[in-house]
C-alpha cells in the first residue's frame, strides 16, 4: 500500500512537473520555428544592399513580433493554474502592448509608411519602460501604477455627484457603472488613492524621464523620446522632416508623400525591449535558457542591421 502510495505521489509531482515543461516546451516550438527559418540565410549577403537590408529588416522585425508574442503565452501552471493575479496582469498587459504595437509597425513598414510608424514608436517605448520600472521595483510600485490609471476615471465619480445630469443618460449610467465595477473588483475606493493624489499622480512620484533614467542610459532619452516625441505634438521640425518640402528660395511646399522607411525607425527601439520580457518570466518563475539564447540571437542580428545600415546607406546616395 505504502509503495503503491510513493508511486502514486511520484507520478502527480511528475504530472505536475510535466504541466509545466508541456506549456513551455509548445511556445519554445513557437520560438524555434522561426529561428530555424534562418538557417540557411547568410545574413551579411541579404543586408549588403540598401534594398536587401529593407526585405530582410522587414521579416526580421515580423519574427521578432511572433517571439515577444510567444513569450506572453508561457507560463508555469504550478504558479498559475489558471490565469494571473492584478499586479501581474498589470506587467503582462504591457507586454501584450508592447508586441501589438510592433506588429502595427511591421504592417506599416512593409507598406514603406514612416510617417505611421513615427507615431507608434513612443508608445512602444513607454510600455517598456514602465514595464522593466515595475518589473525591477515590485508589488508596491505595481500597485501604485494601477491606482494612477484610475486619476480621470475618479474625477468622472467625483462629477456623477456634482453634475449628475449626464450620469441620468444610458450611457453616463453605463460609463460610471463600468468604473465602479473594476474598482469593487480590485478592492478600492474614492478613498484609496491618498498616495497618488500626494504624488499628483504620477507613479512613484516621478515624471517619465526620471523613471527612463533609472532603466536605461539617461544619455538615450533625447533620442529615444524626447526628439521623437514631436511626432505626437505636431512640432515645427516634425513637420519640415514629414509634411513639408523645401525650395530652392527657401520657402515651403506641401508633402504629401508618406516618408520611406529604413531601420533607424526600429532597430534601435529593440535594444530596449527585451529586459522587461525575461523580467517577466523570472517573476512568474518560468525562466528560460532558451528563451534567452533567442534574445541574444535577436540582439546580433538587430547588431548587424545597424552595422550595415550606413554602409548601404553612402551605397544608395552614392
Amino acid at each position: 500500500m505504502q509503495k503503491a502510495l510513493a508511486i502514486f505521489l511520484l507520478v502527480v509531482v511528475v504530472f505536475r512537473k510535466r504541466q509545466v515543461v508541456i506549456l513551455i516546451v509548445s511556445h519554445m516550438d513557437e520560438i524555434r520555428d522561426i529561428i530555424i527559418q534562418y538557417k540557411d540565410i547568410k545574413v551579411d549577403t541579404e543586408i549588403s544592399t540598401y534594398d536587401g537590408l529593407i526585405k530582410f529588416s522587414t521579416k526580421f522585425y515580423k519574427d521578432v513580433a511572433e517571439i515577444y508574442d510567444a513569450v506572453t503565452r508561457i507560463k508555469n501552471s504550478e504558479r498559475n493554474p489558471t490565469g494571473f493575479d492584478f499586479n501581474d496582469s498589470a506587467i503582462l498587459g504591457l507586454l501584450i502592448r508592447i508586441w501589438k504595437i510592433l506588429k502595427e509597425v511591421v504592417h506599416y513598414y512593409g507598406k514603406d509608411n514612416a510617417d505611421i510608424i513615427s507615431l507608434l514608436d513612443r508608445p512602444i517605448i513607454e510600455s517598456a519602460v514602465i514595464a522593466k520600472y515595475l518589473l525591477i521595483k515590485g508589488d508596491k510600485a505595481i500597485e501604485d501604477y494601477r491606482k494612477c490609471s484610475y486619476k480621470d476615471r475618479l474625477n468622472i465619480i467625483t462629477d456623477s455627484t456634482r453634475s449628475p445630469e449626464f450620469f441620468k443618460t444610458p450611457a453616463g449610467i453605463r460609463l460610471k457603472q463600468s468604473i465602479i465595477k473594476k474598482m469593487k473588483a480590485e478592492k478600492l475606493t474614492i478613498d484609496s488613492f491618498e498616495e497618488q493624489k500626494r504624488n499628483r499622480w504620477k507613479l512613484s512620484g516621478k515624471r517619465f524621464d526620471q523613471i527612463f533614467s533609472e532603466v536605461e542610459p539617461k544619455g538615450l532619452y533625447k533620442y529615444f523620446y524626447g526628439m521623437p516625441s514631436e511626432s505626437i505634438h505636431g512640432s515645427w521640425n516634425e513637420s519640415m522632416d514629414f509634411n513639408l518640402t523645401r525650395n530652392d528660395d527657401g520657402s515651403f511646399s506641401p508633402n504629401p508623400f508618406y516618408q520611406k522607411v529604413d531601420i533607424r525607425f526600429v532597430t534601435p527601439i529593440l535594444r530596449i525591449l527585451h529586459d522587461p520580457y525575461l523580467l517577466w518570466l523570472n517573476r512568474i518563475d518560468a525562466k528560460s535558457e532558451y528563451v534567452e539564447k533567442a534574445f541574444e540571437w535577436i540582439k546580433s542580428i538587430n547588431t548587424k542591421l545597424f552595422d550595415s545600415f550606413e554602409n548601404v546607406y553612402e551605397m544608395r546616395d552614392g
